[in-house]
C-alpha cells in the first residue's frame, strides 16, 4: 500500500497527487492539516531519512517560527514535527514500509517508477 504524505494545498503534493492518479498508481492520501502528525512517526522518518531530509527549513512556516521554536529544531525534532506539520519536506511517500521524499520535476519518472514497483 502507498500512502502520500502532505498538505492538500501544496503545490507539489497536487502536482505528485495528479501525476499518480494519472499513472494509475494507486494510494492514500494524508493531510497533515486533516490527519495531523504524530510524534512516532515524525521519529521513525528522522531514524530513516534524517532530520536533513525531513525538516523544511526553506518554508514559510519554519521562518515564522520564533528562535526558541527553531532551537527546538536540534532537540526535539519529532515533537516540533508533531506540533507544526507543515514543517516536513512534502510530499513524503510511503510503500511497504520504505520512505521517499519530495518530488522534484527532474525526479519525477524515478519515484512513479520506485512506486510502481511495489
Amino acid at each position: 500500500m502507498i500512502t502520500v504524505y502532505g498538505i492538500r494545498n501544496c503545490d507539489t503534493v497536487k502536482r505528485a497527487r495528479q501525476r499518480l492518479d494519472a499513472a494509475g498508481i494507486g494510494y492514500r492520501f494524508h493531510d497533515f492539516k486533516v490527519d495531523g502528525l504524530d510524534e512516532t512517526r515524525a521519529r521513525g522518518w528522522i531514524d530513516v531519512l534524517g532530520a536533513d531530509a525531513v525538516l523544511n527549513r526553506r518554508g514559510t512556516s519554519w521562518r515564522q517560527l520564533d528562535a526558541v521554536g527553531q532551537a527546538r529544531a536540534s532537540t526535539d525534532l519529532a515533537g516540533l514535527l508533531a506540533a507544526n506539520p507543515s514543517l516536513v519536506k512534502r510530499p513524503l511517500f510511503e510503500r511497504d514500509g520504505a520512505l521517499r521524499i519530495g518530488f522534484a520535476v527532474a525526479d519525477e519518472a524515478a519515484i512513479l517508477a520506485w512506486l510502481q514497483a511495489g
